[in-house]
């Protein structure tokens, strides 16, 4: 057993997005799992963002984010006030979409389904750069 780890800087922009990093994982295993079999863990250290395991590129992802303005909506009901209108639903986003997942990997390739992808999800508009932790255990 071995374990490694790496933090990336992403930027997200100063928009709502349903970012695809399962490329960005991949790469993380190539360097790192050899071939092994073990377990990724993918976490966003942020009050603010989530990652997701989904569809993207047929509009999957844009529907994530439509469904978190409905559920979310970017008003003035939010007691946690800082920030641009309505910041405080960006602050129960990770309730909802959690901060990591954790993802099987076999022969040193993730384990996903078909049309499954690892998805960092980030409704703050106020902070357009995220770090993105990354850890192999095999």
């Amino acid at each position: 057993m071995s374990f490694h780890t790496v933090t990336l800087d992403i930027t997200t922009g100063t928009r709502e997005v349903a970012l695809d990093i399962t490329d960005r994982c991949a790469d993380f295993l190539d360097r790192v799992a050899a071939g092994r079999d073990g377990l990724l863990n993918v976490f966003v250290p942020h009050a603010t963002a989530g990652v997701a395991v989904m569809e993207t590129g047929a509009a999957s992802d844009d529907d994530l984010l439509a469904l978190l303005r409905d559920l979310l909506p970017a008003d003035d009901r939010w007691r946690h006030r800082h920030g641009s209108p309505g910041h405080g639903r960006d602050h129960v986003l990770p309730a909802l979409v959690a901060p990591h997942a954790t993802l099987p990997v076999v022969g040193g390739r993730l384990a996903l389904g078909t049309w499954q992808s690892v998805v960092l999800v980030d409704t703050n508009v106020d902070n357009p750069h995220r770090t993105l932790r990354l850890s192999f255990l095999g």
